[in-house]
């Protein structure tokens, strides 16, 4: 089946499964219809490697002119930081750009999960749901959940439990509808402090999940799919 071909017949597929959302008063219709868009692009995307060599081929929400980065970056975090104001503010979240036009959110671990748990708090998913639905309005970018620990238990340990929770976040993000296509997830334990273990805030601002948000760029896009790397 040929990539035009492919893509009519799930964009055909994208209104069925819309139309089969809405056909009730279901007061959950909204989550429900971006879970449904969101496997179905994520169907797209999936489609756009080649089988035989694994190189891209072309994205299905379109790349980002290299012109064009900046300025839809900037309005992406602006948006991110109007509708987590309030976070920002509690220092719950930090929301900074990087060089190359990632936007990197720092999420404080004594917000979003008890003491070694990776269990979400019921008070941090409506963060989580501002968060997911920007992700869903920027599509062109590949969504990066990293999640670190402190130095206190074993190295194994904090390496499973950081994994543990970069995959909570990203399959809430998931269950919200951002295509698992455009999610990363991955744990590094203690090994990227920011600052020093010996002292209860160093530890304190070392237990953390970071979310990067890549830009898809035209004729580099692999790059959005890279590990990010910024210590």
């Amino acid at each position: 089946m040929s990539n035009s071909i492919r893509n009519l017949a799930l964009a055909g597929a994208v209104s069925i499964a819309v139309a089969g959302c809405a056909t009730q008063n279901d007061p959950n219709e909204r989550a429900k219809i971006g879970a449904a868009v969101g496997a179905v692009a994520g169907a797209v995307l999936g489609h756009q490697l080649d089988d035989d060599s694994g190189r891209w081929v072309g994205a299905a929400v379109g790349a980002l002119a290299g012109a064009g980065v900046g300025h839809y970056m900037d309005n992406q975090q602006r948006d991110f930081e109007a509708a987590m104001q309030r976070e920002r503010e509690a220092n719950q979240l930090e929301i900074e750009r990087l060089r190359d036009d990632t936007l990197k959110l720092t999420v404080d671990s004594e917000v979003s999960f008890d003491f070694g748990k990776s269990d979400i708090k019921p008070a941090f998913r409506p963060s989580l749901d501002k968060l997911a639905n920007l992700l869903l309005k920027y599509d062109r970018t590949v969504v990066h959940v990293v999640g670190h620990t402190d130095s206190i238990g074993s190295e194994s340990y904090n390496q499973g439990l950081s994994e543990r929770r970069a995959m909570a976040v990203g399959d809430y993000l998931a269950s919200y509808g951002v295509p698992r296509q455009r999610l990363r997830t991955e744990g590094r334990g203690e090994t990227e402090p920011r600052e020093d273990n010996a002292t209860e805030a160093g530890r304190q601002l070392n237990r953390r999940v970071e979310v990067f948000v890549k830009p898809v760029v035209e004729g580099q896009e692999q790059r959005a799919y890279e590990p990010p790397r910024y210590y």
